[in-house]
């Protein structure tokens, strides 16, 4: 398969993913959770931040791609993961009850800080790949 194609499949699946994980908690958190279902959610997300990203970088590792093929495919999935999460930030913010004049807004150190971390999520993601290969 062409890494463009496996980026962007694998993107829009763990963009949808987190998507769904997102509403699912605001849904729940009007409840008032237990620890046991945030704990659960965590879990979760945790799994679709590294799974989906590990499947892309296995898909290169399997076409015959090297490492550094893999580790770039899984960074690009886990930027639109993370792009995804910027863009449903307003919303999350909305139904938390917060009103639009006091919605943070990121600055471009903690969005650069988000890419570093995403970089790292891409580095386990793509080493599970290896590991799984």
């Amino acid at each position: 398969m062409n890494s463009l194609v496996n980026i962007v499949l694998f993107g829009i699946v763990g963009a949808v993913m987190m998507a769904a994980l997102l509403g699912l908690l605001l849904v729940a958190g009007d409840r008032a959770p237990s620890k046991g279902v945030r704990v659960a959610f965590g879990a979760v997300s945790v799994a679709v931040l590294l799974g989906v990203p590990a499947f892309a970088a296995l898909g290169e590792l399997a076409a015959g791609a090297g490492y550094g093929a893999a580790f770039l495919s899984a960074l690009a999935v886990e930027i639109i993961i993370y792009a995804a999460n910027i863009a449903l930030l307003p919303a999350v913010m909305r139904r938390a009850g917060r009103s639009t004049s006091d919605r943070p807004r990121p600055s471009a150190a903690v969005l650069c800080g988000g890419l570093a971390v995403s970089a790292v999520l891409a580095l386990a993601a793509s080493l599970l790949a290896l590991a799984l290969s």
